[in-house]
């Protein structure tokens, strides 16, 4: 027997109370999911106080995106809400991000005019997970290192290197990921870092690879000091007046090796398989996207130094 204040409401009525439709109520009792609690004597639905919260709560967990099936079992006390919630909560969280994402892609569009090639690209990226966008960095590094007998520890670095575009990136980090996108994409671009690779292992083949010491290190600061110096002054590396900025790096470069006409170009040769302003350009773009500190361009300087190497070579 219903109390006065479990008075049963019209169809009309629970709809009104719930925010729901008429029509809704209805779908909801001929599915089983929120049965009426009786009918009139002339056949109408009618609902119970108890009847009218399950449609509420009915009404919630389909406004949170919770589908129809889960909601019967949620009734049912087959599933744990908690669960569910937090299912629903890893959702949402990614949603969200995909809409930070397409709202960064939209102002990087209303922003400036994109080709035809960058809107694909930005549309690609607005569509594309985490996984899927470091999936694109994989098959890359798939393709330039695969097959090859390389040394694991140089590979395995090169292949930890996250991509990490941010859920609300900024306007540079999205035009970093579109031209990382199609840079890594580019066969040209991929036939040149595997020609590098292919280098690499055919060094280890003979027995002449070593791995990068400090020695290389300090090299490598001397030729972005001392040849980028000598390059932003102006002078040409054929000139004579460059010859000693050439000749110091020369000694340090060869080492132990003869400092011979043959052998500085030879060295220039192997040097120049490693001297890639894209390959440069590659990791500015990821650093750009990670969020790291700006890089400092050193391909110039080196192509300075080899310039050099050729000339004074004679």
């Amino acid at each position: 027997m219903h109390t006065p204040h479990d008075a049963l409401l019209t169809i009309g009525e629970a709809a009104a109370r719930t925010g729901l439709t008429v029509k809704a109520v209805r779908f909801y009792a001929d599915e089983g999911i929120v049965p009426e609690t009786a009918r009139s004597p002339a056949g109408y639905r009618l609902y119970d106080s108890t009847a009218t919260a399950r449609l509420d709560l009915v009404r919630s967990l389909r406004d949170l995106g919770i589908d129809l099936p889960t909601v019967r079992a949620l009734l049912r006390r087959d599933a744990d809400l908690g669960a569910v919630a937090a299912a629903h909560v890893e959702s949402l969280d990614a949603q969200i991000r995909l809409l930070r994402l397409r709202r960064a892609v939209l102002r990087t569009v209303a922003h400036r005019t994109p080709t035809e090639r960058e809107i694909t690209l930005m549309t690609d990226l607005a569509r594309l997970s985490a996984q899927e966008r470091q999936r694109i960095i994989d098959d890359y590094h798939d393709a330039v290192f695969g097959g090859l007998d390389m040394d694991e520890e140089f590979v395995a670095h090169q292949r930890s290197v996250r991509v990490d575009l941010p859920d609300d990136p900024s306007p540079a980090q999205v035009d970093a990921w579109v031209e990382l996108a199609g840079l890594v994409g580019n066969p040209a671009f991929r036939d040149r870092v595997r020609r590098m690779s292919t280098a690499h292992a055919r060094a280890r083949a003979e027995g002449t690879y070593r791995r990068p010491d400090r020695d290389d290190t300090a090299l490598a600061e001397r030729v972005a000091a001392e040849a980028g110096a000598a390059r932003t002054a102006g002078l040409d590396p054929a000139d004579a007046a460059a010859r000693p900025v050439v000749d110091g790096l020369a000694a340090a470069a060869l080492g132990t090796r003869p400092d011979t006409p043959q052998e500085r170009r030879r060295l220039a040769d192997e040097l120049a398989v490693f001297v890639d302003a894209r390959v440069e350009r590659y990791w500015h773009l990821v650093g750009v996207i990670n969020g790291w500190a700006p890089m400092e361009s050193h391909t110039p300087s080196w192509e300075w130094f080899l310039a050099g190497l050729r000339a004074h070579a004679r």
